[in-house]
């Protein structure tokens, strides 16, 4: 029987496609051509358009691993598209900064903080959470993703609801169903509220009311039993911070949430039997869940029959 040699170089050549790539480092910017991969493959960060007129183009994060229609769970220039993705890159900086820049040099999006210092070998990373981290050369986080959320929040993401009386986080829905850009929804907490709650609104006004904790209990509407795992939900006081975030007993991270353009908060679920996503809950789910729907002082049951 003949037997095969294959030189062991070859063989690590082989080797670094499989490993996926998931850093941007000063010495290697991201162009239109590349993409960073989360080590389990689920996530993806790269440029991509949401229609197939290919007319604007984003810098975002999507599930990789999935089947089907792209799923995005965060954008970075969401009101400012890229019309020539040829021409943009997306750089560490010596300045403890990331920068999507054009060919010209007119900067797109920045990700900073307050460090100004050089920072020789900083470099940002793409968890297997879905978490875009910059981070200097001796691991202290500069920058993360998910304190700069979109319209979704994922699993292990600590979404801060108030600090010290001021509203942090917000998501916000797209426009449409494919123009990601800033809509007219959005969600965040109400700091005014002695209680944990989450605030929805349309414009300025407010749409619905979501109790996440009381101070006693948390929330029936946000403990989900799911198919295959247990969601289960972490809600921090602390005086000075109001924040909430869900984790799943498998660690799974195709559970999302996520605020839609309707102005829906829905909770969903990979279902790998339909190969698609399943709204596990919702918010608003019917008109007594609207804000005001009875108006000053009214009580609202939708169970009642219309009378005659």
């Amino acid at each position: 029987m003949a037997m095969l040699y294959i030189p062991i170089f070859f063989l690590l050549f082989l080797s670094s496609f499989c490993k996926p790539d998931d850093q941007l480092t000063q010495g290697k910017p991201l162009t239109d051509r590349d993409i960073l991969i989360s080590e389990n493959r689920v996530f993806a960060l790269g440029f991509f358009s949401p229609t197939s007129s290919n007319k604007s183009f984003y810098l975002g994060i999507w599930y990789h691993s999935l089947p089907g229609p792209q799923t995005v769970v965060w954008i970075a220039n969401r009101d400012d598209p890229i019309i020539n993705p040829s021409s943009m890159m997306l750089k560490v900086t010596n300045n403890s900064r990331m920068v999507l820049s054009n060919s010209e040099g007119r900067d797109i999006w920045m990700a900073a903080n307050n460090i100004t210092t050089e920072a020789v070998g900083a470099y940002a990373v793409l968890l297997n959470s879905g978490n875009f981290i910059l981070r200097s050369s001796d691991d202290q986080d500069i920058w993360l993703s998910f304190d700069n959320p979109t319209d979704t929040v994922l699993p292990s993401m600590r979404f801060v609801v108030s600090y010290k009386a001021q509203v942090i986080a917000r998501l916000v829905a797209w426009k449409g169903p494919d123009d990601p850009s800033s809509g007219d929804f959005s969600c965040s907490g109400d700091p005014r509220s002695p209680d944990l709650q989450l605030v929805t609104l349309n414009k300025a006004r407010v749409y619905c009311r979501i109790i996440v904790w009381d101070g006693v209990s948390v929330s029936g509407r946000t403990f989900l039993t799911i198919t295959s795992s247990i969601l289960y939900q972490t809600v921090v006081n602390s005086g000075d911070e109001f924040s909430f975030m869900f984790t799943l007993s498998n660690n799974s991270p195709f559970v999302r949430l996520m605020l839609d353009y309707t102005g829906k908060l829905k909770a969903l679920a990979w279902d790998n039997h339909s190969m698609s996503w399943t709204v596990i809950n919702e918010l608003p789910n019917n008109a007594c869940d609207l804000y005001g729907s009875c108006g000053p002082f009214g009580y609202c049951d939708f169970t009642e029959a219309i009378p005659t």
